[in-house]
């Protein structure tokens, strides 16, 4: 087994799933091993990760206990208990372009504890409108978390730069020392990264990292939803998965 592992949290993503696989089978590094953390999904999710014909060895984990937090942290740990020292995450609705890994790669041994990258929309679920919004949104949600007073306090070793948990890297090293993936409340981005922030200044960002995220939220939520649950302004009365 590789000292590089592939984290991919995933719940009810039959429709979906396939995408992420073949374009993590297309990256331009695939000396690594592919861990498909199953949240309990019933729609066959799971099935097609087992079967699907990587050219990097594919392990599928299930954890029961619902939440985004909670696959992650188990996946993590799990592959670190396996030997990996090098850790990256993607989710099952997004799709890493070609040098996604190579980028993480070089960062991560390059010095870097933590590697984050550039999101942008899928070209599969909106039209340019759309796809525009997502940039606006994201773009909108940086500034507001580079600005907000609780980014800024005393004990932060880096400065605030937002980053998506599809689009990450880590060593295993520092993911046992700022203490893991929250597993509660979603979202955990967010308090993820701020523990981090505590732990080392060693964060990096790549342009060369980038994943083409799901907008499967501005459907679900609306434009204004959207905004405020990029603005940690929570679901409001919807569920924080969008499906």
């Amino acid at each position: 087994m590789t000292a590089l592992w592939v984290i991919v949290p995933a719940y009810e993503e039959a429709a979906r799933i396939r995408q992420t696989l073949d374009a993590l089978a297309a990256q331009t590094d695939t000396d690594f091993t592919l861990l498909v953390v199953d949240n309990n999904s019933t729609d066959g999710t799971a099935d097609i990760a087992r079967s699907f014909p990587a050219p990097f060895p594919v392990h599928v984990l299930v954890e029961p206990e619902k939440g985004v937090g909670c696959a992650v942290d188990t996946g993590f740990r799990h592959a670190i208990a396996q030997g990996a020292t090098l850790l990256a995450r993607t989710d099952a609705d997004c799709v890493p372009r070609p040098g996604w890994l190579a980028a993480a790669r070089a960062g991560l041994t390059g010095g870097a504890g933590l590697m984050c990258g550039r999101i942008t929309a899928r070209r599969d679920e909106h039209g340019p409108v759309g796809r525009a919004v997502f940039r606006a949104l994201v773009a909108i949600a940086a500034g507001f978390g580079r600005l907000r007073p609780a980014h800024r306090k005393a004990g932060y070793l880096a400065p605030y730069r937002m980053h998506a948990g599809n689009n990450m890297a880590i060593t295993s090293a520092l993911y046992l020392a700022c203490g893991g993936m929250p597993r509660r409340p979603s979202p955990t981005d967010r308090t993820f990264l701020n523990r981090v922030r505590r732990t080392t200044a060693a964060i990096r960002h790549s342009r060369a990292m980038v994943v083409e995220n799901s907008t499967r939220r501005l459907s679900a939520y609306g434009i204004l939803g959207t905004a405020k649950w990029y603005l940690d302004r929570g679901s409001g009365s919807r569920t924080t998965d969008p499906r």
